[in-house]
């Protein structure tokens, strides 16, 4: 029925989307993290994830909440609701200001006709439509935003292994753990990251804070201007492309993200069923400003009831 997914950057929205499923990501701040095994306590949220707009935003109420062990849902008081279901509006299109970024997310024309598609809806709903540029500079922040997530990861995962009921108790155990089992631990891939977020310093390096500065508050200053110099009440997109195809020498292929924006920023983040291509799911996103989860959830249903996108999975016949 519902499930609980945690999102650093994209990890419930693109599994939401490339399932046919509805994904909240909600604002950092509004659900505990207590618990969930840190990667960036600038960005790690927990979030719904379910088959309609409505059972997650009942999800959402349950999870939300002021927890003493992790200080930044004190910054969430007066801001949450118990029941957001109160917000699901049929209507909620109606008068509504959704920006658009003018620059095609990608080259696919069936992933570009389904956005069309998409718009056109909002538009029969009573949204106005808003042309933005804000994305090339959003994504000038990647390498910042990296090396954020690198700091974090490092001092988030000490604090949690210092206490954890495990034999490793560092990053750096677990480096070595995996070192010395390389084989069964890691058959295909290696740990790069783990060992470039291992030789980071502490939080109170430079090139931390600075990184901070330019990720954090940067997006966060990008997106504000966005929103507040076109009045928008949501920005939507294409939440990401189809499932990838995975692939052990290279990786995973990935295609057309918009997980970034609401993830540094720490912006809450909707993902809804926007259609299929190639017989795959694909999502349909918008995200707000900070703590305007109510709204998203109106504008999502709204959206939903609408386009009646989702559809019951099934299982393909083998071609074996």
């Amino acid at each position: 029925m519902v499930a609980v997914g945690t999102e650093t950057d994209g990890s419930i929205v693109c599994p939401a989307s490339v399932n046919g499923i509805v994904g909240i990501k909600p604002s950092v701040g509004l659900i505990s993290r207590s618990g969930i095994i840190p990667i960036s306590k600038t960005q790690d949220t927990a979030g719904p994830m379910a088959r309609t707009v409505k059972d997650a935003a009942i999800l959402l109420g349950v999870l939300s909440g002021i927890d003493d062990k992790d200080l930044i849902t004190k910054e969430s008081k007066g801001k949450s609701f118990m029941d957001y279901t109160q917000f699901l509006d049929l209507n909620a299109l109606k008068g509504k200001r959704i920006g658009i970024e003018k620059k095609p997310q990608g080259a696919n024309q069936f992933i570009n006709a389904l956005l069309e598609k998409g718009i056109n809806l909002l538009k029969e709903k009573g949204a106005t439509i808003i042309e933005i540029d804000y994305i090339d500079k959003i994504n000038s922040l990647g390498e910042a935003e990296f090396e954020v997530l690198q700091y974090e990861f490092k001092d988030g995962l000490n604090q949690y292994l210092s206490s954890a009921n495990a034999k490793v108790k560092s990053l750096k155990d677990v480096i070595d753990f995996n070192l010395a089992n390389e084989d069964k631990a890691m058959p295909y891939f290696k740990q790069e990251i783990l060992e470039s977020s291992n030789l980071k310093p502490g939080l109170a390096d430079k090139k931390y804070t600075d990184a901070l500065n330019k990720s954090h508050k940067g997006s966060k200053n990008i997106l504000d201007t966005v929103f507040e110099g076109h009045k928008l009440d949501a920005i939507c997109g294409i939440t990401m492309g189809p499932a990838c195809s995975i692939d052990m020498i290279y990786g995973d292929r990935w295609g057309y993200s918009l997980t970034m924006p609401a993830a540094a920023s720490g912006y809450p983040h909707i993902t809804v069923p926007g259609g299929k291509v190639y017989d795959l799911p694909i999502g349909l996103s918008f995200f707000g400003t900070l703590y305007s989860e109510s709204k998203l959830i109106a504008i999502a249903y709204a959206y939903e009831q609408a386009s009646k996108n989702r559809i019951k999975p099934e299982f393909k016949k083998s071609f074996l």
